[in-house]
């Protein structure tokens, strides 16, 4: 009977580590889902702010951000915008349906540079001739930050440097 006792005992330790396992890989798979969820979200987020900008480039306010989600120029000595929590209440909500987000993705868009030179590194020596070459256009710098997830949960921020030729009667 003390064997038996003893077999029962070491049985229901075995059984609960086996549990304790299975539920670790269940959260870590369920992080995992969220933050895939997250990322896709932010990303299309961040396209969606690319397709904006190019379509009707924004000209905001001289610093900070309006109500629209458009923010001036940053001020390298103070924190980002998109640091500021209070800048995510009035950030661009695209409609974006990916999954069952409990918080949509927004983005935020900052005026970087008015006046860019055309960006041409065909003609740079620097670089591997058997590189692809770039050119950007003359005009607006834009950074698009967007943003999805929520707190005590996956949380993901993409950000690009998006270049668009400057529009008439900027």
């Amino acid at each position: 009977m003390v064997v038996a006792l003893i077999f029962l005992v070491v049985m229901t330790m075995l059984i609960l580590a086996s549990i304790r396992g299975t539920v670790m890989q269940e959260r870590m798979a369920a992080n995992l889902y969220d933050r895939s969820l997250a990322f896709q979200a932010a990303e299309a987020a961040l396209r969606e702010g690319e397709r904006m900008v190019e379509t009707s480039p924004p000209k905001p306010t001289a610093t900070g951000c309006d109500t629209n989600g458009n923010c001036g120029k940053p001020d390298p000595d103070e924190a980002p915008v998109w640091q500021d929590e209070d800048n995510w209440e009035n950030a661009h909500s695209p409609d974006i349906e990916i999954g069952d987000l409990a918080v949509p993705p927004k983005y935020l868009v900052e005026l970087l540079a008015e006046e860019m030179p055309e960006v041409n590194l065909c003609e740079s020596t620097a670089i591997d001739p058997d590189a692809p070459c770039y050119s950007g256009p003359e005009g607006l710098r834009y950074r698009i930050t967007a943003r999805s997830g929520e707190a005590g949960r996956a949380v993901v921020i993409l950000q690009s440097v998006y270049a668009v030729p400057k529009p008439a009667g900027w």
